[in-house]
């Protein structure tokens, strides 16, 4: 999706290189206060099961303060604020599923930690030093996105445990099309001004989030625990 442009646009090599340097450090500092929001969940069991208990509500917890964020997302530092508790909310939701899927599989979680980073350097990598053009890319893998939610809805009823591995190997699929695009979009199309990190950065984190959840599924779901 394309994002209304008020501001002023990307014109010279420095002011590129401010937006890609701000881009980025949001993005591994939003990883950051992430993993503090799962250890913190880790270390309150009441919030864990608080979590468990109650979904919607925790769902509408992760994605509020996404949503203002996004509202606010050139009013700084607001946009900054908000987005750095977005990503510590985060955290505490995924805690439950990261608990379950270490206890199943010892060792998933670095594992998909370091698989995720892999895949990030690679896609992100293959970005930069290509000359392709990925606009064409956002409009195929949104379709693909909710084609996986329908999918993913579908299978909560038919409760398939292979219809749910070929699901995360799509959204793996999927959500790295989208780091292409994404990262494209900020290096190449101009879209974005140098003030324009905050949403930049959180396209970018969400693509990461999505392919780390993912790829969690996949190696707990592959590898069982006897």
């Amino acid at each position: 999706m394309s994002v209304p442009y008020t501001g002023t646009l990307v014109r010279t090599g420095q002011e590129r290189a401010t937006l890609v340097r701000r881009t980025y450090g949001l993005v591994f500092g939003g990883m950051a206060v992430t993993a503090i929001g799962v250890v913190f969940a880790f270390s309150q069991p009441a919030l864990m099961q608080a979590v468990l208990q109650h979904p919607i509500l925790s769902i509408i917890a992760v994605f509020a303060p996404l949503l203002m964020a996004r509202s606010a997302e050139r009013d700084f530092p607001r946009n900054l604020i908000l987005a750095l508790v977005f990503t510590f909310v985060v955290g505490i939701w995924l805690a439950p599923f990261l608990a379950f899927a270490e206890q199943r599989t010892p060792g998933v979680i670095g594992e998909a930690a370091l698989l995720t980073f892999s895949t990030f350097g690679v896609l992100t990598l293959y970005t930069v030093i290509s000359k392709r053009d990925f606009s064409a890319w956002g409009s195929f893998f949104i379709v693909g996105l909710w084609v996986l939610l329908a999918t993913s809805l579908l299978n909560l009823f038919i409760g398939s445990a292979i219809g749910a591995m070929w699901l995360a190997a799509g959204g793996v699929l999927v959500f790295s099309g989208l780091l292409v695009f994404d990262t494209w979009r900020i290096l190449r199309s101009g879209e974005y001004g140098p003030d324009d990190f905050v949403p930049a950065a959180l396209r970018i984190y969400l693509d990461l989030l999505n392919i780390f959840i993912r790829i969690v599924a996949l190696l707990s779901g592959g590898r069982r625990r006897d």
